[in-house]
Order: C-alpha cells, then structure tokens, then sequence
C-alpha cells in the first residue's frame, strides 16, 4: 500500500464496535497503520488499547471472551431507591473496573501511538478530545470510560471538577479533528445500525427505544459531516454488523471477522487507496438508480437528501432521476433510506467492494 500518514476513526456503537479489532488486524496486514487513533465510545476503549501496545490478536482473544456481566450490570439499587433520578440503567463500577484492567494507569504520553479520545462535558455542552495538547494529564482509562458513558445507560464519569459522557453526543463518528494537513488519508470505521430491517424497535421496551433515538440521532450529524467532507480523502468502512443489537454479547467473533473482511473487501479491491490529494469520501462505485413512480408521492426528500443534482421533479410533481448510473460514495445512498414511501431503487453495478448501499424497497 505504501507509505501514507492516516488517521482512524472508530466509532461508537455498543458490542457493535468489536468489529474495530478486525479492522485493525487488516490494517496491519496491509502494512497500513494509522499513526493517529481517534475514538468514541467502545471505539475509545479498543483504540486506546491499540495504542498502548496490546496487539490485535490479544484484542481479538479479549473480544471474543468478553461477556455481559463483565461491563454491565443494572444498578437495582440506585433505580429502586432514586428511581427517574437514578444517574443510569446501568451500575459505573464494572465497564470502569474492565477499562482500568485494560490499560492500568498509563498516560497518553507513554502511548506508541497517538490517540484522541471523544467525549463531551455533560453540563456545557462542550466537546472535549483527550489527548490534545493541555488534555493530556489525566490517565487514558478515565478519558475511555468518560467517552463509553452513554447518557440513560451509564452515569456520567467525573474527570477533575467536570462531568463527562459518551462522544457520541456531539459526534459519534468523530471525522473533524482528522483534517489536517499532516495526513494524507483518513479511515472511518462506522459500526452504527444505519437500518434495522425486521426488527421491531418499539416493541422493546424503553431502553431499546431510547437508544434508537439517541442513534438515528448522532447518525444525522456524523451524515452531515461526511457528506461536507473535502480533504485528506476519507476512506469509509461499514461492516455488515446492523442485525446486532447494541448489548448483545452472542456474536462476538462473528463482529470481529465482520471488521476484517470489510477492511478486506475495501482494502483489496483496484486503486482502493485514494490519492493523497483527492478529496471527499470512497470507495466509489457505480450504481443504478431508478424512481418508483408508483410510489412516488412528490415529497421531494430525495431532492434534499441526494447527492446534488441527482434527482429533480417533473411536471407531474414525481421524482425524476437526472444520471441513472451515477458514481456514488458510501453516503450518496443516504436519500435511498430517507424516501418515506421507498420509492428509491439502487443497484450496485460494482458488487463485491465492500460498500453495501441501503436495502432495497421491498
């Protein structure tokens, strides 16, 4: 692959996330490591885990061995005795017992690799990467349970005289602090459930409802972000993780491959890698794309949602399709998704790179 200066972003996503190992092991196999780790949430933790020198085949024992009890365990007591005013679902002690077990009390100046760490101060509203210059004094543990503390699910952690939560908050895919002009390339790793076909969310209760909300939520942004992305290019990555949920810990080894054969699947394919001075976010590929004029009832979200000029309406107030086999990148589909009566079809013309566009209407 060459030499290239890259910076990873991993992002949050529960259990999801422990297809970051497998991502990492394929980095390493294509002589590909970033010199630069930035993480949210479960991304954080396995990031900084990297970066303090734990290699990918002792993160993929820990993953596999991982179990529920072993970070969450619900906090009876608190929400029996304090109940809409107990701090979390779940109780702080057991994910900040793992982290600290993981990575004891090292700093981020005795990391091998550099390392920003996502989280937002629950009271200002403020966005705090640790591990940027005058955030580097406290242990890397306590900035990597700040940022798995998910609001609802986990109280905020106390860092000095602050409270601090999930990263997710302000970004849960946190692509800004990477453009600079000392990398020529950026790898985003998104391990979100962008859709959930089949799974009947609001039959599951409050806290599967709530998290749902918070993800549809930050996915948003992270859209937004990505799709204003200019320079370095931005090389983005979605293993096939969506079907599992956010704290189920059945799959553990079946996310792991998944991040490794998507890394793959991306990293293998012809000129995978962009230019150092291209712009925007790959890999791109061809699709088809057609308008269900039977469905199609006017509302224009594609208009909005698409990438710019793909779509239009005629004089029949319906979708029209202006390129049908345009060159799409991995957020171009984002429209597919945001029709409300799936009146959007798209056909990968390019199958087997890694980049799965959204599911089709039934």
């Amino acid at each position: 692959m060459g030499s290239r200066r890259c910076s990873l972003i991993l992002g949050g996503g529960g259990i999801r996330g422990l297809a970051h190992v497998g991502v990492l092991a394929a980095l390493e196999e294509h002589h590909l490591p970033p010199v630069e780790v930035v993480g949210s949430s479960v991304g954080a933790m396995i990031g900084a885990a990297w970066c303090a020198g734990v290699s990918s085949d002792e993160l993929r024992q820990l993953a596999i061995q991982v179990e529920r009890d072993d970070l969450f365990r619900i906090a009876h007591g608190e929400m029996a005795l304090r109940r809409l005013r107990s701090p979390a679902i779940y109780r702080p002690e057991p994910l900040a017992d793992f982290v600290r077990g993981l990575l004891g009390a090292i700093t981020f100046d005795d990391l091998e690799h550099d390392l920003l760490v996502n989280t937002v101060d629950i009271n200002t509203g403020a966005q705090v990467f640790w591990g940027s210059p005058g955030l580097r004094d406290v242990p890397v543990a306590d900035a990597v349970i700040a940022s798995c503390a998910m609001p609802g699910f986990l109280p905020p952690h106390r860092i000095g005289d602050r409270y601090f939560v999930d990263g997710a908050a302000a970004a849960n895919l946190p692509v800004h602090p990477a453009s600079r002009p000392d990398r020529d390339l950026v790898i985003a790793v998104d391990v979100s459930a962008r859709a959930r076909p089949g799974r009947a969310v609001h039959r599951l209760g409050f806290a599967a409802v709530f998290a749902r909300g918070i993800e549809l939520g930050v996915q948003r942004m992270d859209d937004i972000a990505l799709r204003a992305w200019t320079k370095p290019p931005l090389l983005l990555i979605r293993p096939a993780v969506w079907h599992v949920d956010l704290l189920s810990f059945r799959h553990n080894a079946e996310l792991v491959d998944a991040g490794h054969q998507a890394t793959h699947a991306v990293l293998d394919a012809p000129h995978a890698l962009p230019a150092p001075d291209a712009t925007g976010v790959y890999p791109r590929r061809r699709v088809r794309v057609e308008i269900l004029r039977e469905r199609c009832i006017g509302c224009g979200a594609c208009v909005l949602a698409g990438p710019q000029g793909q779509f239009r309406m005629d004089d029949d107030g319906k979708a029209v399709v202006t390129d049908p086999t345009p060159v799409w990148s991995p957020v171009d589909g984002y429209c597919v998704t945001q029709c409300p009566t799936s009146a959007i079809a798209a056909l990968d013309l390019e199958p087997g790179i890694g980049v799965p566009i959204p599911a089709q209407p039934a």
